[in-house]
C-alpha cells in the first residue's frame, strides 16, 4: 500500500531525518515530494539512491500527496495545513500549532494509538521532552496511578534547529581558541554553558512556553486533567540528545524490581541502569538511536513508604523526539 509522501521543511534537521527514518523503515513511498522555502530550490536530496530535486512550497504542492510531514515552524503548518487536508493529505504535523485543537488527536504511538481514528485531516506530533518524559514513565503509569511529575530537562541545542547545532560548534571552538563567541541563533553562548529554555516566559506563572507544552501535553495524551506536572527545562551545550531528570509521586508504594519488568513488554524503551560501575544513559551514546534510555531508577532516600521515585532518561530529540515519532504515526495510518 505504497503512498505519496511530502516532507514539509525537508531540508531542516528534522527534514533530514525524516528521509533517513523512512529509508531506514523501509516506508512503503510510491513518490516522494521535498517542499522548502524559495531559498532552498534546487538543492537535492538523497534517498536511497535517488537524488530529489527540493521544490518551493505552494498551497498548490499537495496534489495526489496522502501524507504530509510538517517541520517547518508553527507559522508555516498554520498556512499551509488547511490546504494540504483540502486536496486529500493527511498531516503529520511537528510543530505546536495544533497539539492543544480539540479535535487534532496528540500522538505518541505507544501510548494513545487509538486516538489517531477521531483525525479530521491533522494529527499533532507531541513535543520533543513530553515524548522522551512520557516514554520513560508511560509503564509505570500504568503499574501506579501518578500524582505528580516534577522534571527538569537538559535539552539539546538540536530542539532549536540545525542553524542552533552549527552555532554550538563553532561557539565550542571560539571559546578554545579564546576567540569572540558567535550568539545569532540562540540568546546565549550555548558551549561550556547552560540556561533557561529559550522560549518565552509566561510572566503571570513563571513558566516558560515549554514548559507549559509540557504541562498541557501530558494531560492531553493521557487523556488525565488531575495529574500534576511540574517542569522546569533548561538548555544544556549537548548536540542531539534530550536528557531528563524525573521525580514521581505515587499513590500507592511501588516495587522497582515490577517496574523494571515492566519495560520488557514497552517497545521503544531500554534501561540502561547499571549503579555498580556508575553508568547510565548519556546523550553522546543515546544520539541516533531510536530507544529512549532510563536508568538511576530508585526510591526516594527520605520517603519510607515507597510512594516517590527517580529516574533519568535520554532520547534523540531528532528521532524519537520528533521525525521517528511521526513516521510511527504515519505507519500506523497505513
Amino acid at each position: 500500500m505504497s503512498k505519496v509522501v511530502a516532507i514539509v521543511g525537508a531540508t531542516g534537521a528534522v527534514g533530514q531525518e525524516f528521509l533517513n527514518v523512512l529509508e531506514k523503515r523501509n516506508f512503503p513511498i510510491k513518490d516522494l515530494k521535498l517542499l522548502a522555502s524559495s531559498r532552498s530550490v534546487g538543492k537535492k536530496l538523497k534517498f536511497k539512491d535517488t537524488e530529489i530535486p527540493v521544490e518551493e512550497l505552494k498551497e498548490s504542492s499537495f496534489h495526489n500527496v496522502e501524507i504530509a510531514l510538517f517541520s517547518a515552524g508553527s507559522s508555516i503548518s498554520k498556512t499551509y495545513a488547511a490546504s494540504a487536508v483540502s486536496l486529500g493529505a493527511i498531516v503529520i504535523d511537528n510543530s505546536s500549532a495544533f497539539r492543544m485543537e480539540e479535535d487534532v488527536p496528540l500522538v505518541v504511538p505507544e501510548i494513545n494509538p487509538e486516538d489517531i481514528k477521531t483525525h479530521k485531516g491533522i494529527i499533532a506530533n507531541p513535543n520533543c521532552s513530553t515524548i522522551i518524559m512520557l516514554m520513560a514513565i508511560y509503564p509505570i503509569y500504568k503499574l501506579y496511578p501518578i500524582k505528580k511529575i516534577i522534571v527538569s530537562t537538559y535539552q539539546a541545542a538540536s530542539g532549536a534547529g540545525a542553524a542552533a547545532m552549527k552555532e554550538l560548534e563553532l561557539q565550542a571552538r571560539a571559546f578554545l581558541n579564546n576567540e569572540p563567541i558567535p550568539t545569532k541563533v540562540l540568546p546565549y553562548p550555548l558551549a561550556f554553558n547552560l540556561f533557561s529554555h529559550n522560549s518565552s516566559i509566561d510572566i503571570e506563572s513563571g513558566y516558560n512556553q515549554e514548559e507549559i507544552k509540557m504541562i498541557k501535553e501530558t494531560k492531553k495524551i493521557l487523556h488525565n486533567p488531575n495529574i500534576h506536572i511540574s517542569p522546569t527545562c533548561i538548555r544544556v551545550s549537548t548536540f542531539r540528545a534530550h536528557a531528563e531528570s524525573i521525580t514521581l509521586e505515587l499513590e500507592v508504594s511501588a516495587n522497582i524490581e515490577e517496574i523494571k519488568n515492566s519495560y520488557k513488554n514497552f517497545s521503544g524503551v531500554q534501561i540502561l541502569d547499571r549503579p555498580e560501575i556508575n553508568y547510565f544513559p548519556m546523550p553522546l551514546e543515546v544520539s541516533g538511536k531510536d530507544d529512549v534510555y532510563i536508568g538511576r531508577i530508585r526510591y526516594d532516600y527520605e520517603d519510607k513508604e515507597k510512594k516517590v521515585l527517580h529516574l533519568f532518561a535520554v532520547g534523540d530529540q531528532l528521532l524519537k523526539g520528533a521525525a521517528l515519532n511521526a513516521v510511527q504515526i504515519a505507519e500506523l495510518l497505513l
